[in-house]
């Protein structure tokens, strides 16, 4: 926690150049639900933000924030960048995974998997010449956004599937983009799927 590290808040709500937002009147009981909302829709929440980024609780930001844009974003012209699963690349392995482990309720995994593959979620093949993204599955805790209309909108889709069935965004993340991408064929997505590697400056705490 912050107030283990040393870190206090000073009487105006920051910490050094931080200012830190509580929210309030959260709409559901499971928290996990409640931690998608930052992580799936920062631009509901700071509607002047024109950038955001995204880290979970296992990940220190110890960069620039302009220049962790620069290099996942502004670079190549990319308008949403996340990082992809380190083990796991199929959404079929994931729901594997998920079920083993007992990471939600199986019934309700299998009728979400269900609905996908009826609504046309295609199974990854990485020798595909053609795949979409080099992985199907994101590890999603490290995620750089613009703002942009496409890039909110995949945001707001994305989150909808997490309130529809399971909190498991990793599940309802490639059915929402080849959705997306389906229904918004003259509309690009500027899509960046990257590793993270040990050369990046950000790590463990």
């Amino acid at each position: 926690t912050l107030a283990s590290e040393g870190l206090v808040l000073d009487r105006m709500g920051f910490i050094g150049l931080w200012k830190v937002v509580v929210v309030k009147n959260l709409p559901y009981s499971d928290m996990r639900r409640v931690g998608k909302i930052p992580k799936l829709l920062p631009h509901r929440l700071f509607p002047s933000a024109r950038y955001s980024i995204w880290l979970d609780s296992k990940l220190r930001l110890q960069f620039d924030p302009l220049l962790i844009l620069e290099y996942f974003l502004w670079r190549k012209g990319y308008e949403y960048a996340i990082s992809n699963h380190y083990d796991r690349h199929c959404v079929w392995e994931e729901v594997s995974q998920n079920k083993k482990l007992n990471k939600y309720n199986h019934t309700i995994i299998d009728e979400q998997f269900a609905f996908y593959q009826a609504d046309g979620l295609k199974r990854f093949n990485a020798s595909d010449p053609n795949k979409l993204l080099p992985s199907n599955v994101p590890e999603g805790s490290f995620i750089i956004r613009a703002h942009t209309p496409m890039s909110n909108l995949f945001s707001c889709l994305w989150f909808n599937e997490v309130e529809r069935f399971t909190p498991r965004d990793q599940l309802s993340f490639a059915y929402t983009y080849q959705k997306l991408r389906r229904e918004n064929p003259g509309k690009p997505f500027h899509l960046n799927m990257f590793k993270v590697n040990k050369s990046m400056e950000f790590n463990h705490p």
